[in-house]
């Protein structure tokens, strides 16, 4: 058949559809390697790739085939196909030679035997060899018989007697017919040359002769020895010959022409040709002859190793691929027989596969076990062949699969937890700590990203804090901290890897804010205002250690920097007073004298013990003096000097003018109260001093700081010409509370000559106690 010719189809045949040839990309496969058939994989069909011929392929067997498999990928398939090869009569008989030259003795006995040649046809069945002719038939006649290898054998009978004297020479025409259509022939003619009388013609001793020899017998070997007798005592010296042995024979033995012995003289080959025949002839010196056969078997040797093909291999496979998933198929095939071609295939131990059989002579390579690439990512397989051959014979090959990641790891932080300090005041932008996350898998499957978990920190979103790079792990502080505001941050890391679907491990960041000495200490007592001058009152009978007043300051910052301490630092009389350094206590230093300035200022330092110190000063004025209006006369001028407040100067105003409505109505009961009040002028002077009641610290501030509500007691003096208010304003929002003390002042007009010419101060003494929450409310005087 052509080239391109169908075959069949495998589609019809095995249901399997065109695309599914195309998508396994379908392929035949032979041990051997030819291509006699084709696959065309858009039609399903089988098609002649190759030309063949039945006699190159199968030669003289009756029935002829070619198998080969066809394979698929993805899932592997294996399919066998057989193709019987149908004998068409392409190949006319042929004699091993164009003449036979034959020498008779003209004594020769009718029905005398002569062998001939047979003709060979390559073909098979009833286009073989069917019939011989023989022209003419005057002297000879044809005998057609059948060999025991199913041959026909040729033999020329004599029918009638020769006569060497009447005709020397006889020329005759053999033509062997095959029974194809067209019927061919081949024709070979015989020249016979009558001798003189020769009786008796050689016998063989035996018609048949078996022998064996191993396929790798060295050349020279005697494998068997013909030997034929003559009756005739002229004739005992017997030539033999081998008869019309093809090439082939020839040149794999020899026959000594004198003794008959066989010999090995080329290379025997069991794969090749397991068994000879070969027509042996004895012929003695008047001509005669006789014929005999030889059979000889070759025996098998181990001489061929096992021949191990891969079919189909994926190098790459998947870590989570199933337990008996192919990775390879393979033909392993031994050209010796049996024990020789007995094979076993194996691979190394200790790998997550193994050799499964399926058909004959087939194995399919599968995994054993789950693969995991980050464990193993590579395997270098070797298959090894071993026949059950004396020696036995291997052959092996080397397979590399190399394992494709899959993403079953999720990242892993090097810690689970963080802790970091970070000092307050920090520059924006600035790194706080990288964060490393591992994944064992590969390439995207292993690429990590970070993320922050989101979320809000005192109503502001998380990421207006800190950030972190995706890349990198860095994580940044998007802002300066405060300490005051903000003690320490929670945070959720998020690390997250490339694969799909994507797998993420978490790590806590607690990031803790260190102090910094960023506040300086706030005085809440005595209030400095620029308004008015108000002074501390220490009469002059005031003892060693008698307490004036009290600095109280906080610093809003935590541990050694809220420690405060204080000193004085300025004072008209630095022998007079003392101040403590721990409690702010301002105490007489010595008993005051008559000579001691009535206007004593002194100056203290509050210092916390951050590094560096921050510190703020407070000015206090003290009077020492035993009546009050000694201590107006000093302060008077004081206070005209200092700026009022704008505020304070407008209410002064509108309380005066408030005054001098109600001053007639009043007049009358201040001269009916005179004698009143000057009683109350005397208990005054007897009194002790007016002296504020310090705060205190609630137990709970160990450091100072003041809780957002607290009382405070204090008692005022006034001015006989202005109100003076003294209020603590709010310096932060940790410190929630004001100290506010007011003074009413009430005027007293006596008139000596029943005229308003003088107004005189009645000094009067006001405890009061008041509950200061939040801010203060403005204080407006009277």
């Amino acid at each position: 058949m052509p080239v391109g010719s169908f075959i069949g189809s495998i589609s019809t045949d095995l249901g399997l559809e065109s695309k599914r040839l195309v998508s396994g990309k379908a392929r035949v496969f032979t041990a051997d390697g030819s291509q006699y058939v084709g696959l065309d994989k858009d039609k399903g069909q089988l098609v002649v790739k190759e030309k063949m011929d039945r006699e190159q392929l199968c030669g003289d067997m009756s029935v002829c085939s070619v198998s080969f498999e066809v394979i698929l990928d993805n899932p592997m398939e294996l399919y066998r196909v057989t193709v019987d090869i149908l004998d068409v009569n392409d190949n006319r008989p042929v004699f091993p030679k164009s003449e036979i030259n034959l020498e008779i003795s003209e004594s020769a006995l009718v029905g005398a035997r002569f062998s001939l040649a047979s003709a060979s046809d390559p073909d098979v069945g009833a286009n073989s060899l069917q019939k011989y002719t023989l022209q003419p038939t005057d002297h000879f006649n044809l005998n057609v018989q059948n060999g025991v290898d199913g041959r026909k054998n040729l033999e020329m009978v004599l029918q009638t007697a020769l006569d060497r004297e009447e005709k020397a020479r006889h020329h005759l025409t053999l033509t062997a017919f095959d029974g194809g259509k067209p019927q061919m022939s081949a024709v070979v003619k015989i020249n016979v040359v009558v001798l003189d009388a020769n009786d008796n013609a050689p016998i063989f001793k035996q018609r048949l002769y078996k022998t064996s020899v191993v396929e790798n017998a060295p050349k020279g070997t005697v494998i068997t020895t013909v030997s034929a007798t003559d009756a005739d005592e002229s004739n005992q010296d017997i030539r033999y010959y081998f008869d019309h042995a093809p090439e082939s024979i020839e040149a794999l033995f020899s026959i000594d022409e004198q003794s008959g012995d066989v010999r090995v003289t080329g290379g025997l080959d069991y794969e090749k040709h397991k068994q000879h025949k070969i027509k042996v002839k004895a012929k003695d010196h008047g001509g005669l002859t006789d014929t005999g056969e030889i059979l000889i078997d070759v025996i098998d040797v181990n001489d061929n190793a096992p021949k191990i093909t891969v079919m189909s291999f994926s190098s790459t496979v998947s870590e989570d691929a199933e337990p008996g998933t192919v990775i390879a198929m393979i033909n392993i095939q031994d050209f010796d027989s049996d024990d020789n071609s007995r094979v076993t295939c194996s691979i190394q131990l200790n790998t997550p596969f193994k050799i499964v059989a399926s058909l004959s002579n087939y194995y399919n390579l599968v995994t054993a076990l789950a693969l995991d690439r980050e464990d193993i990512a590579d395997y270098n397989i070797t298959i090894t062949a071993v026949d059950s051959g004396s020696p036995a014979l291997s052959s092996t090959v080397l397979l590399s699969i190399k394992l494709s990641d899959v993403n079953d790891h999720a990242p892993q932080f090097e810690q689970e937890i963080y802790n970091v300090h970070i000092a307050e005041n920090n520059a924006a932008s600035m790194s706080v700590l990288t964060v490393k996350a591992a994944d064992a898998d590969w390439g995207l499957n292993s690429r990590v990203s970070y993320f922050l978990v989101g979320g809000e920190l005192n109503g502001a979103p998380l990421a207006s804090y800190i950030s972190v790079n995706a890349d990198s792990g860095v994580i940044y502080a998007v802002k300066s901290f405060d300490y005051e505001q903000l003690k320490s941050v929670k945070i959720q890391v998020t690390a997250q890897d490339g694969g799909s679907p994507p797998m993420s491990s978490n790590a806590t960041l607690n990031l803790f804010i260190k102090d910094q000495n960023d506040n300086a200490p706030q005085v809440l007592y005595p209030v400095q205002t620029g308004g008015s001058v108000v002074a501390e009152i220490v009469p002059r009978s005031a003892d060693v250690g008698y307490l004036v007043t009290k600095v109280v300051a906080v610093d809003v910052d935590s541990g050694q920097n809220a420690w405060l301490s204080y000193k004085l630092q300025k004072a008209t009389d630095r022998a007079l007073f003392e101040v403590g350094a721990q409690n702010g206590e301002i105490r007489t230093a010595r008993q005051v004298t008559d000579k001691d300035a009535v206007k004593q200022k002194l100056t203290v330092v509050v210092e916390d013990n951050g590094q560096p110190s921050r510190s703020a000063v407070v000015n206090i004025n003290i009077a020492v003096a035993d009546t009050f209006p000694e201590v107006l006369s000093e302060f008077t001028d004081l206070a005209r000097d200092n700026n009022y407040n704008d505020n304070l100067t407008f209410y002064l105003i509108l309380a005066l003018t408030a005054v001098s409505v109600l001053f007639i109505v009043s007049i009358i009961a201040i001269i009916s109260a005179k004698i009143h009040r000057w009683r109350q002028k005397r208990l005054f002077y007897k009194s002790t001093a007016n002296l504020p009641v310090i705060p205190y610290y609630p137990s709970s501030y160990a450091d100072g700081t003041l809780q957002h509500m607290y009382n405070y007691e204090m008692c005022g003096t006034t001015d006989s010409r202005m109100s003076d208010v003294k209020f603590v304003r709010p310096y932060s929002q940790n410190t929630i509370g004001s100290l506010m003390g007011t003074v009413q002042s009430e005027r007293r007009v006596v008139d000596d000559t029943d005229l308003l010419s003088e107004v005189r101060l009645l000094p009067m003494r006001f405890d009061c106690s008041l509950l200061v929450q939040g801010i203060h409310p403005e204080v407006e005087p009277v």
